[in-house]
């Protein structure tokens, strides 16, 4: 017995990906003459199927209860049925056809006959739940201000070392006390992000994503002092809103960071060092803070992030802290008064539902149409973190993720040539996410957190910070442009696969550098890769000039082999498509006239996919 499901060919599942709750959706089983090799979206025909003779039921159970078993009704190609689920959240389902086994989720997300059931993922959302229209189809570019660009003179802080040398080796030596503390600034700022709008313009940019912006010690700033003043290395409340409107009169909305899991132990709020004004909740269990921390021996014993004692963890349980979050005149609301386009969640994972919860409806109460992204490692439609099945994306909680499945998945590919892995990663998030969720994903290919993409594409590896620091751990001439022509192919995949991608600042310049902290050096404004830019720019006009496309257009593949993958996306009667070859073959793809967007190369009748190319073309 031979049998074709497939979750992602509407012939099998009439509604691809996530389904609404009470939504109903048709799932069809074909019964084969023939096995098939084939495992693209590719329906078999009526003289391909045969009428079965055994009863099959559909097997749905919710996350964690037991499965309830639904009769398949026989057809003339196999069996069918169509249900609606009431209640959102979580389900798997497989099917079982009698004397035969299940046909379980397999390689690819096609189904495949076994003697036990693996269940297809099934995320049911609210029957309300939108995300934002004005972010989907766009570019982001993500900016570590102190790291970005600096204009002006950096005002004298104590406390913190001013560097002079723009473009110098951050420090990460520990101090005496085993401590990196993280206080050199170069002094980019505010001033310096607007500065350079024009820029970012010429890129295609409709989203920037700042890492944090709120006074703290570090250079991060991710140890928070105070939420609700600006640091004042960045410039001032009138410097942040005129960034904010210039660039909004180019198209271009900017995000925040917000890390609400921990703040600084050097805070208004904890206030360890005595320096501010405030009664801090290390100083005092009177403190108005107090609730906010937990400690297990006041007041040096406490809860902090990952047992860093410089990040006291928040108590997300404590109304006072929710008020002064979500509250109105909260710091939420605050920002969003700026007119900033959304946030960024900071450790998504250590913030728990309830707590994302009240955030969204604080959010979408001051502006419907702000974002919601969370830092998510892993698939955020069945993540467990915590010993607890999470929420995410059933409609309360996130609008979007950080697509880290999708960067690992590329890097893959680019490194191994192996296209079924890329495919099989695309197909995953295509299915369990819901496509409102999907088309707003953030595609990265390097983050703050993570070495630079050209260094990791450069195949250089360091055992240590001090290997990190030397000039050995950057790439030679030679070295350095084979590892742009991969990161070439690299952003080709992350500018046409679903989602929106986001340039971690001067990825597109070649800059290079390990993790924390050579991945946040500065921006070389005086050594630009012109050739690397002007690549990225053609990237961000083809996705301008067909948005209409990219912002939700469906994801069908054409052909893939071993190393190759020939996808299209597709809005109504409007297409694009997209190959990556990453092998030694030649490939010949039958098509009607052509034009490829990158080189604007004409082709007609056939067109030559070279080895080691990849191109975007639409029909002419």
């Amino acid at each position: 017995m031979y049998i074709y499901y497939n979750p992602l060919d509407k012939a099998c599942k009439s509604v691809t990906g996530a389904i609404m709750q009470a939504e109903e959706v048709r799932f069809n089983l074909f019964l084969l003459k023939e096995k098939r090799e084939d495992h693209r979206v590719a329906s078999p025909k009526s003289e391909d199927c045969v009428s079965p003779q055994q009863n099959a039921f559909l097997l749905l159970n919710r996350d964690g209860e037991n499965a309830e078993s639904f009769v398949m009704t026989k057809t003339a190609f196999g069996w069918s049925i169509s249900l609606s689920v009431s209640e959102i959240g979580l389900y798997y389902y497989t099917f079982s056809i009698e004397g035969e086994g299940f046909v379980s989720c397999g390689y690819l997300e096609t189904g495949y006959l076994s003697n036990t059931p693996k269940g297809f993922l099934l995320t049911v959302y609210s029957n309300d739940y939108k995300t934002p229209e004005w972010f989907k189809g766009g570019v982001m570019y993500q900016i570590f201000p102190d790291r970005f660009c600096k204009q002006g003179t950096m005002p004298d802080i104590k406390g913190r070392i001013a560097r002079e040398d723009w473009g110098g080796i951050p420090s990460y030596k520990p101090n005496e006390f085993g401590k990196v503390l993280n206080n050199d600034f170069f002094g980019g700022n505010f001033k310096g992000i607007q500065i350079k709008l024009p820029y970012l313009q010429s890129l295609g940019v409709t989203t920037i994503y700042l890492n944090p912006i709120f006074e703290a010690a570090s250079n991060h700033r991710y140890d928070t002092s105070d939420y609700k003043n600006i640091d004042p290395i960045l410039g001032t409340e009138k410097d942040f809103s005129e960034l904010v409107e210039a660039a909004k009169q180019k198209g271009i909305r900017i995000i925040l960071d917000g890390v609400f899991n921990h703040t600084g132990d050097d805070s208004v709020y904890f206030n360890k060092y005595g320096r501010y004004d405030s009664v801090g909740a290390y100083q005092s269990k009177d403190s108005p803070y107090y609730s906010w921390y937990s400690f297990q021996e006041f007041p040096n014993k406490y809860a902090s992030w990952w047992g860093i004692d410089i990040l006291p963890e928040v108590n997300e349980k404590s109304e006072e802290y929710q008020n002064f979050i979500f509250g109105q005149g909260g710091v939420l609301k605050k920002w969003l008064g700026f007119g900033i386009g959304g946030y960024r969640l900071d450790v998504a994972d250590e913030l728990p539902d309830f707590f994302l919860k009240k955030l969204r409806k604080s959010v979408k109460e001051s502006n419907n149409d702000a974002i919601i992204i969370g830092e998510v490692w892993e698939d955020a439609s069945n993540k467990i973190a915590y010993s607890k099945r999470r929420e995410y994306l059933q409609g309360y909680e996130l609008d979007s993720v950080m697509n880290y499945p999708l960067k690992e998945a590329i890097i893959g590919y680019i490194q191994s040539g192996n296209a079924a892995n890329l495919l099989q990663a695309v197909r995953v998030l295509i299915n369990h996410y819901p496509k409102q969720t999907v088309d707003c994903l953030m595609n990265i290919l390097g983050t703050h957190d993570t070495a630079r993409i050209l260094t990791v594409l450069g195949g250089i590896y360091c055992h240590n910070k001090d290997e990190m620091a030397s000039k050995n751990a950057y790439l030679s001439t030679e070295a350095k442009q084979k590892a742009i022509e991969k990161l070439k192919m690299a952003a080709v995949l992350q500018y046409t696969l679903p989602g929106v991608p986001c340039i971690y600042y001067g990825d597109e310049n070649g800059m290079e550098g390990h993790i924390d902290p050579f991945c946040r050096q500065c921006f070389d404004w005086e050594r630009l890769n012109e050739n690397l830019i002007e690549f990225y720019q053609k990237l961000g006009a083809i996705r301008k000039n067909y948005r209409v496309i990219f912002k939700d257009g469906e994801f069908e593949e054409i052909l893939f082999d071993e190393s190759l993958l020939v996808y299209k996306r597709a809005k109504d009667h409007e297409k694009i498509y997209a190959y990556c070859n990453n092998s030694s073959k030649r490939y010949i793809l039958k098509i009607s006239k052509c034009r490829e967007l990158l080189t604007n190369t004409v082709y007609e009748h056939q067109m030559e996919i070279k080895p080691y190319s990849y191109g975007i073309f639409i029909n002419e």
